[in-house]
């Protein structure tokens, strides 16, 4: 009878402490290592894009347990006391946790769909569609040489051809000064303003200045340009709103505390 009863208040000690054992991932010199730091550790890795396997696992366990011994040594030589040590687990941890609270505000405080929908309306809306502009241009650092090649095109010289003996911008200049197709607002605002006022096939009578030297700009055409569907920009749109709303949080707490 003495023996069963001792047997028996074993087997519900080991009982009674499996639930505690299973909350930890090991323990080292006596210190367990708390699954839920394991679970978190796991938790960080998948986000960053690797598959939660039982060999990840295992290598965050690993981990955490050559962690651990080299936090007991270091806790032996009293490096966690340091004033510069302690100073630098105060700005980590303070990160931490402002992360967990922008996230729990992001996630709280996502923009409806109607919202967004609205937002790509405006968008579209303040664009008016938009236009691409198909230019030709010639460089040069003077104005009177910009003169003299603006008479010999309308004597009946080629434009791309004088463009790729005279002009000075690297990148039209050997095709012929093609600019390709682009948004006119691309460029500084002298030539912008100078080739939005041509019309198809024309160019300009005077030389452009600019920034970069005197220009001869030909407009060959113009086509419009849709905006981008709006399921490819939703992402884009999400995001940039929810950067609107935290900042007018944090700014809204700003204002309200005391600073001294």
């Amino acid at each position: 009878m003495t023996l069963k009863k001792t047997r028996s208040w074993v087997l519900l000690a080991a009982f009674a402490a499996a639930p505690a054992f299973a909350q930890n991932i090991a323990v080292v010199n006596g210190a367990p290592i708390p699954k839920a730091r394991a679970d978190a550790l796991i938790e960080q890795l998948v986000h960053q894009g690797q598959q939660d396997t039982p060999q990840l696992q295992m290598a965050v366990r690993e981990e955490l347990v050559n962690r651990e011994i080299l936090m007991q040594e270091a806790a032996r030589r009293g490096i966690p006391t340091r004033p510069d040590v302690k100073a630098q687990i105060a700005v980590a941890q303070q990160t931490v946790v402002l992360r967990a609270l922008i996230e729990d505000f992001v996630k709280n405080n996502a923009p409806t769909d109607a919202e967004v929908k609205a937002r790509y309306d405006d968008l579209v809306k303040s664009t008016g569609g938009g236009k691409e502009y198909h230019l030709h241009h010639i460089l040069v650092e003077d104005e009177q040489q910009a003169k003299d090649l603006i008479a010999k095109i309308k004597a009946g010289a080629s434009f791309e051809d004088l463009a790729k003996q005279y002009s000075k911008d690297p990148g039209s200049g050997k095709n012929g000064g093609d600019l390709d197709w682009s948004d006119p607002k691309a460029y500084v605002p002298e030539f912008a303003e100078a080739a939005m006022k041509l019309q198809k096939g024309q160019m300009t009578d005077t030389p452009v200045h600019t920034q970069f030297g005197w220009h001869i700009i030909r407009l060959d055409d113009t086509r419009a340009v849709a905006p981008p569907p709006f399921d490819q920009v939703k992402a884009q749109i999400v995001q940039q709103m929810q950067q609107e709303k935290l900042q007018a949080f944090e700014e809204g707490l700003r204002k309200n505390a005391k600073i001294q």
